[in-house]
């Protein structure tokens, strides 16, 4: 096999959907109105080609490509497939929701596909170039999507909001970026790795350059902290949770953590492992503060976008304590963890988009009021996202949470297990408050929910799918375990 075949081959994932991408582009733009339809077609045929693709990709060794730029290993293999299966499902639960607000454009699914290569590449990168490339196609990409509903004002400040603050952050990133190039002299995760070592163990260290690379260190920490929405750099996640159309807020919310997973072990663990110490007393602060607001200001939010995106800084908070403890227990719990968050944020997104209709947002926590009388089945599924969201069992969320503060008992910070432990029992009241308006609240209408057989589908999937992974979440554990062993 050739050096460009046996490329092609390593990446044809992304190759294809790239591909597909541009083509869904060209097709879009000849379609009429009436016809938009098959953007939606093309567009999801292209995420189960590309999810067929990554199944019959799979390795369980690392194998490196494009000049060591790009990376297959089974992390990569388990992270893409879950981004393209929650994509997937981003896609199905928007449809009616585009429809019924005259948005349902093209554009949407283009923007879509792209940002999911980004996340892609973001999740096999093995250069910091490559790293950056893809945080950028994938910000850009979202930064359009925010701004997706031009007639609504919200949108367009959360879209500003957002583009410059994250512009902010890339700039951070790339800051650090370029101290740890002038260091090492190399922008392979690998040869970064070995430098770090060389300067901060044995006879060649030395102090001045080991204060540079713990300074390079502090702005790609501030960059993640940016970009994960952990605080104190989460501002503006309830802004543009809020201001943003529902699909879009789906999209932002689900995948996209699973790319900032991957990004965090390739540049945290992978490049500068050697500053474990350093970096630990970091991820220690960010995520103390984290589960802190996340879950405290939460509890004062009426609209439940904004509601779930404090919820997410407090789970952010989880997923961090878990890469903190720094072993191959921690990064596995963490991975448990990022994989049924979004999976859980994404069911929660598809049922405040079924209560939603055309003018109405159902955004708010009381229109989710009686729903247990307008549709038993939805309520339940409503119900385990949430039960799961607090951690409570025999969802899969309670083995998230409890996976990651064995981890952190594990390496002797069992203080942090304790903060968490109190944090997430304040959590369980903003979670069992919308058990108790869908089930004991009157319904303001009581017409039964009418959606499509695709997003009933769906969405029943997805929530038994948390109910089922929590009665037996060994596959998924199995999984994110062979990861890191």
């Amino acid at each position: 096999m050739t050096f460009e075949s046996l490329n092609i081959a390593i990446a044809m994932p992304e190759v294809f959907l790239l591909a597909m991408a541009c083509l869904v582009l060209l097709v879009d733009v000849y379609l009429p109105q009436e016809k938009r339809n098959l953007t939606y077609i093309f567009t999801q045929f292209s995420l189960i080609i590309t999810l067929v693709l990554l199944l019959g990709n799979q390795t369980e060794i690392r194998v490196l490509a494009f000049n060591d730029l790009f990376v297959q290993d089974a992390m990569a293999d388990a992270l893409k497939m879950f981004i393209v299966i929650i994509s997937f499902g981003v896609f199905v639960y928007s449809r009616e929701y585009l429809q019924q607000r005259n948005i349902f454009k093209g554009e949407f699914y283009v923007l879509g596909l792209f940002s999911i290569v980004g996340m892609m590449l973001m999740v096999s990168a093995n250069n910091l170039l490559m790293l950056y490339l893809g945080l950028e196609l994938l910000s850009l990409c979202l930064y359009a999507l925010v701004a997706f509903s031009r007639d609504d004002g919200n949108a367009s400040e959360a879209a500003m909001k957002y583009f410059i603050l994250g512009a902010i952050a890339s700039g951070m990133l790339l800051y650090g970026m370029s101290i740890l190039y002038g260091l090492s002299g190399s922008l392979q995760i690998s040869e970064i790795a070995h430098a770090v070592i060389a300067t901060t163990t044995g006879q060649g260290a030395d102090s001045a350059q080991n204060i540079g690379m713990v300074f390079a260190l502090v702005f790609i920490v501030v960059a993640l902290a940016f970009k994960l929405g952990a605080v104190p750099f989460h501002m503006w996640m309830p802004d543009v949770y809020h201001g943003s159309p529902t699909a879009v807020t789906a999209l932002i919310g689900t995948a996209p953590k699973l790319a900032g997973f991957a990004m965090i072990m390739r540049l945290m663990v992978e490049a500068l492992g050697g500053l474990q110490a350093d970096w630990q007393q970091m991820v220690i602060v960010l995520s103390v503060l984290s589960l802190a607001v996340g879950n405290i200001i939460a509890i004062a939010q009426s609209n439940i976008k904004r509601m779930l995106a404090y919820s997410t800084i407090s789970h952010v908070g989880f997923i961090l304590l878990g890469i903190l403890a720094g072993t191959a227990e921690g990064y596995s719990s963490a991975m448990f963890y990022t994989i049924t968050y979004a999976m859980m944020s994404l069911g929660g997104f598809g049922v405040i988009m079924l209560m939603a209709r055309q003018g109405f947002e159902a955004d708010q926590i009381t229109d989710l009021a009686g729903l247990n009388q307008r549709s038993p089945w939805f309520a339940f599924i409503m119900m385990i996202l949430m039960l799961s969201m607090a951690g409570v069992p025999p969802t899969v969320g309670f083995w998230a949470k409890l996976a990651v503060l064995t981890a952190v008992v594990d390496v002797e910070l069992v203080w942090m297990a304790v903060i968490a432990v109190f944090f997430s029992i304040i959590g369980i009241f903003y979670y069992l408050r919308i058990i108790k308006i869908m089930y004991f609240d009157d319904a303001v209408e009581d017409q039964p929910l009418e959606c499509g057989r695709d997003m009933q589908i769906a969405l029943s999937t997805n929530g038994l799918a948390i109910l089922a992974l929590g009665l037996y979440p060994a596959a998924l554990m199995s999984l994110c375990v062979s990861v890191f062993s």
